[in-house]
């Protein structure tokens, strides 16, 4: 009996198990993500986004919704995002959203790679110059195409920058051409730093579709025919759910290091630690505090594109702000560290977006002056100051006569007995006063108090 009813109970797990299995596969493949890619494109934004898109895939998700609101980014982030959307088996819709919001500069490649690139009103596409490039005298005039059957403006600046204009060109009218957008407003865009309204961007095939919110978006998608890796897919977004997945802790922390300022600021805070740990072995406190600060910084540096000439810059300068507490050179050291640390400040990072803010800098580089400056005052009035310890204090020094001498004897200096000579008599218990040191013997003389 007992062996029957562990039978049944294991029949009854299995059918349970079999009617469920079913149900949740089913629910797995009704679902969609919605990933929120907002503010400056950087390494922080493509973890998130590359990650999301993975998770999404492992859970068997329908669709994945990016929902943009773009000024641009770093371009080596915004390729890894690219290339995530490319060969992903989940559909990827971009949509430039909520009204107001804009899909700038690297916005646009993204947008333009994505399987289904839509828009809600009130939105704008493009500016997609690299924007080491944009503004510089000779670019043509924004938002101005060439003239039918006019040869393209020519590039302005040196080879490097029509190189980099060129090759965002190419890379931006691949995309069109994989997507099947306009390949010739994709040209302009980067070349002239054009950009679009959303009506525009659809009457021009830049964009799929126009969606006022994420239901409408929905409604439209169902049935459109997109084109994947393995094939063509017909979405069903009718009765989707979506659910939201804002970045995890690590993308924030990532966020938040990867922010040029704060990267800055850790990277001094690790540096003056140890220099202050070095100074004064065992304090521990600067030495622990500085190389965390130090490894946070080192991390977020080799996810930045950073000047290595604006990093050495900094360096230098620290070195020779420190050198001028050491080795005082008159400021010499000092104000040419000075100088270093602000010209290595402002040309540390290089990309769109990346700089760090001017009053930091300037606030950073004041604390460093006067740092070195209340240094070298102090050391100034340090050698003004009489010497108070070793035998070069001794002179003037009064002591007491431990015996009656004339010539030598013993007296009593700062508690300690010393051999001494006078020219004169000396009592017992007289004081005297120190005026030389010979060796190890006092020259003194007798203090005669005033009667």
């Amino acid at each position: 009996m007992a062996a029957m009813r562990i039978i049944r109970s294991l029949w009854a797990g299995l059918l349970l198990s079999a009617l469920l299995w079913p149900a949740g596969a089913i629910g797995q493949e009704r679902h969609g993500v919605v990933l929120d890619l907002a503010g400056a494109i950087g390494p922080a934004s493509a973890d998130y986004v590359t990650r999301g898109i993975e998770s999404a895939r492992e859970d068997g998700a329908g669709l994945i919704i990016l929902r943009m609101d773009t000024p641009g980014g770093l371009d080596a982030s915004m390729r890894d995002i690219i290339r995530a959307i490319i060969a992903s088996p989940v559909p990827v819709a971009s949509f430039v959203a909520p009204g107001g919001a804009r899909a700038a500069s690297a916005g646009t490649y993204i947008l333009y790679a994505s399987h289904v690139a839509a828009m809600a009103p009130g939105t704008t596409v493009g500016a997609a110059t690299p924007v080491q490039i944009g503004g510089m005298p000779g670019l043509p005039e924004p938002g101005k195409p060439p003239q039918d059957g006019a040869e393209p403006a020519p590039l302005p600046g040196d080879a490097m920058e029509r190189k980099l204009v060129s090759d965002a060109a190419a890379y931006l009218r691949g995309l069109a051409a994989l997507r099947g957008r306009n390949v010739e407003w994709a040209e302009v865009a980067v070349r002239e730093g054009a950009s679009l309204s959303a009506d525009e961007a659809l009457r021009m095939g830049v964009i799929d579709l126009i969606a006022t919110d994420l239901g409408d978006l929905m409604k439209q998608l169902d049935g459109r025919e997109v084109r994947l890796e393995t094939g063509e897919v017909t979405l069903q977004t009718a009765g989707l759910v979506l659910e939201t997945r804002p970045p995890d802790w690590r993308s924030r922390l990532l966020a938040v290091i990867t922010d040029p300022n704060i990267a800055y600021i850790l990277l001094l805070i690790g540096i003056y630690g140890l220099i202050m740990e070095f100074a004064n072995p065992g304090s521990i406190l600067p030495g622990v505090t500085g190389a965390i600060s130090l490894v946070l910084a080192l991390y977020a540096l080799q996810v930045l594109p950073i000047n290595y000439a604006g990093l050495m810059l900094m360096l230098l300068g620290i070195a020779f702000m420190v050198g001028e507490i050491f080795s005082p050179s008159f400021g010499v050291l000092g104000l040419g560290g000075i100088a270093a640390f602000v010209a290595g400040s402002l040309i540390l990072f290089e990309g769109e977006g990346l700089s760090i803010s001017l009053p930091l800098v300037g606030g950073m580089a004041l604390m460093s002056a006067a740092f070195v400056f209340w240094i070298m005052g102090t050391l100034a009035r340090l050698r003004r100051r009489q010497v108070v310890t070793g035998m070069e204090e001794l002179p003037g020094a009064r002591g007491e006569s431990e015996e009656d001498f004339t010539g030598r004897g013993h007296v009593r200096v700062h508690g300690e007995s010393w051999l001494a000579e006078s020219t004169v008599q000396v009592r017992k218990g007289q004081q005297v006063r120190v005026l030389g040191v010979e060796g190890l013997v006092l020259k003194v003389e007798p203090v005669h108090e005033a009667s």
